[in-house]
């Protein structure tokens, strides 16, 4: 194959990837926030679960009249998200092989590598599936919830993002934030008053999140670098926005 074909191959599946990314109703983090291309930002929230059935009645009955009123605090929708996937202990059995490689014990050492091939292997034939639990915390500008039928379904069939909507969401970016956070707040305290723990995910693990979504296969096999081991671009808009 020549360098031109090569070229030829590398430009259209490079075309073919952001015909996909064009359809995407988001487009990218930022501050830990999620931002979508109508204007709109989304703060993901890791909730814990919590086993009901082992509660005692007295107990249950606490855990739902705490959720009745932080349903009852909320004047904004929320949306719930429960995913399933593979149980992922590849962080674990790095962490245990790291510290087999510093055991002067023989024995331990032997015992630590049986474990290690033990672990790996039920996880990967027994199927262990682990559930997550996220609520989607959103803000929209006045713009993006005043759309006609119309309007909406012109961006569906024209989805390229242009430069003035990119210009348009950084500068509305600050005031919606601040909004999105009074939002967030209401949440975690209603949510924390259940006996559930909440934490808000960095701009890494919302990116981590959506890579997994949809790239699930990969996604095992293929882990994603730090954030700041990216290199970024310059935006040739950045100038007019801070102008």
């Amino acid at each position: 194959m020549t360098n031109k074909e090569k070229d030829t191959v590398r430009s259209k599946a490079k075309q073919k990837l952001l015909s996909t990314q064009r359809y995407l109703d988001f487009s990218g983090v930022h501050d830990d926030t999620l931002l979508l291309k109508n204007g709109g930002i989304r703060a993901v929230l890791e909730v814990s679960s919590v086993n009901f059935n082992l509660k005692s009645e007295e107990e249950q009955n606490a855990i739902i009249y705490s959720y009745q009123r932080y349903l009852n605090a909320l004047n904004f929708p929320v949306q719930i998200l429960i995913k399933s996937r593979k149980l992922d202990i590849d962080l674990y059995l790095e962490n245990l092989k790291e510290k087999m490689r510093h055991q002067q014990n023989e024995l331990l050492k032997r015992q630590m590598a049986e474990y290690i091939e033990y672990i790996a292997k039920l996880v990967e034939y027994a199927d262990i599936m682990e559930k997550k639990f996220y609520v989607v915390v959103p803000q929209n500008p006045p713009r993006a919830e005043k759309k006609s039928f119309l309007q909406s379904f012109w961006e569906k069939i024209h989805p390229d993002d242009k430069v003035e909507d990119i210009i348009r969401r950084r500068k509305e970016f600050k005031t919606l934030k601040n909004s999105l956070d009074e939002r967030i707040n209401v949440v975690t305290t209603g949510l924390e008053n259940c006996g559930l723990n909440v934490k808000k995910l960095d701009t890494q693990k919302v990116i981590e999140l959506f890579y997994q979504s949809y790239n699930p296969q990969l996604a095992r096999e293929e882990k994603l670098s730090p954030v700041d081991a990216y290199a970024m671009e310059k935006n040739p808009e950045d100038n007019l926005v801070e102008s």
